[in-house]
Formats: C-alpha cells, sequence, structure tokens
C-alpha cells in the first residue's frame, strides 16, 4: 500500500510541477501541445519498444486483455442505454458520450500509472492494443453512419485502418511485441537512444496535462449537459472498475495484484482523444471535454481507495 501511494505521489507531484509551469507561464502558450506531442509521437512509442521486447508475452495477452475487453465493451453498452433511452439524447451523441464513459487514457496516464503504481509499462499495452485497434475503430465505424461524414468506398475503409496502422503507440508496441516473440535484441547503439528517448515520455506526459489543468472550469450550468457529465464520469471511474474488478475475481479467479492491476486499468480516466472525436463530428462536445478533464482529476485519489480497498 505504501508502494503505491508513493507511486500516486510521483504522479501527482509531476503534475503539480506542470501545474505551475502554465501559472508561471514559463514555457508560453504552446508549452501543452508540444509536450504531449513529444510524447505521442517520439517518447511514448520508444518507450513502448523497450518495455514490450523485454515482457512475457504470456502476461500480455492472457486473462488482463480479457478483463479489458469485457468490462470496456460492458460499460460501453450500459452508457448506451443510459444515454440513448434515459438521457433521450440523439445517436451521435449517445456514442460520444458512450466513449467518454468507456474509452480509457491508455498513453498520457496510462503509462506513468502502470509505471509507478503496477510496477510495469508492460500492464498497459493489453489497453493500448485492444482500444487502438477495435474498440475505438468501432466507434468511428458508427459516428459515420450516423453523421453526415461517411466517405464512399476504399476512402471510407482507409479512414479507419489508417489511424491504427500509423499510430505510433501501435508501431512501438508492435516492433516490441515482435522483438520478445522472437527473442531478437537490437544492438546496444540502438537500445541506448531508444531507453534515453523513451525516458522523457512519462514526465512529458504528465507536465503537459499539469499545464491542461491551469485555469479549466468544468460543469458550468449554462452548457446543460451537467448530468451527462456526472453520469460517464460515474459510469467510468466506478461502473468500470467494478465490472472488471467482478469479472475478473469471480468470473477469472484472480486475485492479489493481477486484480489490482485489472481494476486500477479499468479505472483510468477518459482518453483525450475522445474529445477529438467529439470535435471531429461535432457531437458531444461539452461531455466529452468535461469527462476528460474530472475523470483525470478524480481518477488518481480514486485509484487510491480502490488500492486501500484491495490491500
Amino acid at each position: 500500500m505504501l508502494g503505491v501511494l508513493a507511486g500516486f505521489f510521483v504522479v501527482w507531484a509531476i503534475i503539480g510541477a506542470g501545474w505551475f509551469v502554465a501559472r508561471k507561464r514559463l514555457l508560453g502558450d504552446g508549452a501543452q501541445a508540444v509536450l504531449s506531442r513529444l510524447s505521442f509521437f517520439v517518447a511514448s512509442p520508444a518507450l513502448l519498444l523497450e518495455t514490450l521486447s523485454k515482457a512475457d508475452l504470456r502476461t500480455i495477452f492472457s486473462t488482463h486483455l480479457l478483463v479489458i475487453a469485457v468490462s470496456s465493451t460492458l460499460v460501453g453498452l450500459t452508457s448506451i442505454a443510459v444515454f440513448r433511452w434515459v438521457r433521450r439524447r440523439a445517436l451521435p451523441e449517445t456514442l460520444i458520450a458512450s466513449m467518454s464513459s468507456s474509452v480509457a487514457n491508455s498513453a498520457n496516464l496510462g503509462i506513468p500509472i502502470s509505471v509507478f503504481v503496477l510496477g510495469d509499462a508492460s500492464y498497459v499495452a493489453p489497453l493500448l492494443i485492444f482500444q487502438l485497434a477495435l474498440f475505438t475503430p468501432s466507434y468511428l465505424l458508427l459516428l459515420d453512419g450516423t453523421t453526415a461524414t461517411a466517405k464512399p468506398g476504399a476512402a471510407r475503409a482507409l479512414q479507419f485502418v489508417l489511424p491504427v496502422v500509423t499510430n505510433p503507440n501501435i508501431i512501438g508496441s508492435m516492433t516490441g511485441l515482435v522483438l520478445a516473440a522472437t527473442g531478437s535484441k537490437l544492438p546496444d547503439l540502438i537500445m541506448q537512444p531508444i531507453h534515453l528517448i523513451g525516458g522523457a515520455a512519462i514526465p512529458a506526459m504528465l507536465m503537459a496535462f499539469g499545464i491542461s489543468l491551469h485555469g479549466s472550469r468544468p460543469l458550468r450550468a449554462d452548457d446543460g449537459r451537467r448530468l451527462d457529465t456526472v453520469l460517464a464520469t460515474a459510469l467510468k471511474l466506478v461502473v468500470h472498475p467494478l465490472i472488471a474488478f467482478a469479472f475478473a475475481r469471480f468470473a477469472l479467479g484472480l486475485g492479489g495484484h493481477a486484480l489490482f492491476a485489472a481494476v486500477v486499468t479499468a479505472a483510468l480516466p477518459t482518453a483525450q482523444n475522445v474529445y477529438v472525436a467529439a470535435q471531429r463530428y461535432q457531437e458531444g462536445l461539452v461531455v466529452a471535454k468535461d469527462t476528460v478533464l474530472i475523470t483525470t482529476v478524480v481518477a488518481i485519489p480514486a485509484m487510491a481507495v480502490m488500492a486501500a480497498l484491495l490491500s
């Protein structure tokens, strides 16, 4: 338990440093975008490549992947029912709200929390691969079919295939997995710069998030979506980890650190790319933006409570 709390403290300390940087305007207005792009396109792929190249594939493609797939799918379907038939939202807005409830931040916060709280970045790899290769493209396919953005023929197929195969985190992950599966090793001359670049991923991610917190004000009454945001937040931080816990504990018989890892992974906050999707389709913008912010702020203390309950 003390180790888990120490991991959370490290995460929050770096986030706090980012908030301080924004408050003092030490890096200018574009700091968040620069740090986010650095971590996403350069440092995170390097970190994932190095970590997964040394990982045990039985751990990555195991019951943990099954827990992620089942819990994410169930909470996604539950949220569709809530927002479509209880809140009476249009289908495109319902899909964005469902994404806000079920698509987790597997990179920008998932990797640091996996490293500092769970002790190994490989714990987040199944979530990253499942979401980028299957879960998120499924939502985008549905959004494309229910809005005016549909493209014809091959262009429509490429619209969903290209973001997956060109995603730098997927490329880094798959390269690492190939190396692990074949037992191959890259020369030290190549691995050393990869190691150094990967070391920038976690501080860049967390400081970028800290910068984003400065000046944010969610749950404005005049937006008219306050209850929707609260529901999406509760589904993401309460229902999702509860489903993961129930399935992992009672269906798969997991316990100890494996159970804790499954619950923490499910409790990761809403991914920033949900808001990107909302902007792209011009649907559910308020719920997506506010849920990303609130779940990201609340998720870490919520995980600390989960750690206390499961310790």
